[in-house]
């Protein structure tokens, strides 16, 4: 009888290891931009909804809103966001993707689809679909529970 845990099967070490792999998988393919996938979902938030502040684009992405200012100080240094004081209260920042920004970001699209598809490469697309339709429930789930809105 084994004495250790049998995580190899564990839903918890599985997923650790697939989030590697597609974080290995995303970086080679976006290795020409020097863009974390936590970048990347930045500037597409930001494409469809200039002008979020802050804490709602973190949230958005499913980033820790602690260190979350220091990732968009990245984006900026690189000039591919804008942050700015909100007018009516000034310790509200709000951001923008800059034309650059915007420009490189749609340039990564075609590297992040050839990224999706090899980490989803050994399955069929039956199960593909039924991956990302597990992990989206897994995730809503998840999410609701922690908002107090499960039913």
């Amino acid at each position: 009888m084994a004495k250790g845990f049998d995580f190899q099967d564990a839903p918890g070490h599985l997923i650790r290891r697939a989030q590697q792999v597609a974080v290995a998988v995303f970086n080679e393919e976006t290795a020409a931009f020097e863009v974390t996938p936590v970048q990347f979902a930045i500037l597409n938030a930001l494409i469809d909804g200039p002008g979020e502040d802050q804490v709602t684009l973190a949230a958005k992405v499913a980033f820790d809103a602690a260190t979350f200012g220091s990732v968009i100080a990245r984006l900026e240094a690189r000039g591919w966001v804008r942050r700015e004081a909100d007018a009516i209260d000034r310790r509200r920042k709000r951001l923008w993707i800059t034309a650059e920004g915007q420009r490189v970001a749609l340039q990564m699209k075609r590297a992040v689809a050839r990224a999706q598809t090899r980490i989803v490469g050994p399955l069929d697309d039956a199960e593909r679909a039924q991956l990302v339709s597990l992990l989206a429930k897994l995730v809503a789930g998840h999410e609701a529970a922690s908002t107090g809105t499960a039913g």
